[in-house]
């Protein structure tokens, strides 16, 4: 077993991922199965047009530990990720992004590091991001104005596999970002300015196999900044 951490929550943020739910899926109940002794998943179709829906409520049916929240109509990553932090009951939450970009056996040395340092919270950064160059770009911009605005000096901000003490998100404000992708500098500021600890992990990514993100598009892109000015506007 893995540790002292005895219970789990994990979410799947998920936006027209009918080709790489599944696999998914697998690979998280899988390794929870095999490490932990209580867990929950919690599947977050945010308003997909496609089969997202219809995977989830599947394996909803098979395991009466898996539960789906439904978006309708699409809300953005922010709002998925609202959803799935604030719908966990155990005392410890992971989640993963749905692409089958990561592989959730690395849960095992999140759990570990957390042991070994008492952390609050274990982030985890790419040790080799497959997306394209422009995408690099586009995030190593946003992360150094985020750096400089809010001095959030991690690794890597929007890495899309972490492991939380649910007690920060019972005690920072709530998160605001919606539509943009603003969500996940927006919680680790907040988790920071309440003086919690944490802790930087590599991690492996792996090429998308099939589909295609929404990061890079440019509502999602205006909303982003939008957000980021709000918050630091707010606590200047």
């Amino acid at each position: 077993m893995l540790g002292q951490i005895q219970k789990l929550s994990v979410f799947l943020p998920a936006y027209n991922e009918e080709a790489n739910l599944e696999r998914t899926v697998n690979n998280v109940v899988e390794n929870l199965k095999g490490n932990v002794p209580i867990w929950e998943l919690i599947i977050v179709n945010d308003g997909s047009k496609d089969k997202t829906g219809e995977i989830a409520d599947r394996w909803r049916r098979k395991d009466k530990r898996i539960s789906v929240i439904h978006h309708n109509p699409n809300r953005g990553y922010g709002a998925a990720l609202k959803s799935g932090l604030y719908a966990c009951k155990y005392s410890w939450i992971a989640f993963i992004d749905s692409d089958g970009q990561f592989d959730f056996s690395e849960i095992k040395r999140f759990i570990d590091t957390q042991q070994r340092t008492a952390a609050d919270m274990v982030i985890g950064f790419y040790l080799s991001r497959k997306v394209s160059l422009s995408r690099k770009l586009n995030t190593f911009i946003w992360q150094v104005i985020v750096r400089l605005l809010f001095r959030l000096n991690v690794r890597d901000i929007d890495c899309g596999f972490k492991l939380i003490s649910k007690k920060i998100i019972d005690t920072i404000e709530p998160l605001q970002s919606e539509r943009g992708a603003f969500i996940s500098s927006e919680f680790l500021i907040k988790s920071k300015k309440a003086g919690f600890k944490i802790i930087e992990i590599g991690v492996n990514h792996y090429p998308r196999k099939q589909g295609e993100g929404t990061g890079a598009n440019i509502d999602v892109i205006i909303q982003s900044f939008i957000d980021l000015f709000k918050l630091w506007y707010s606590l200047k």
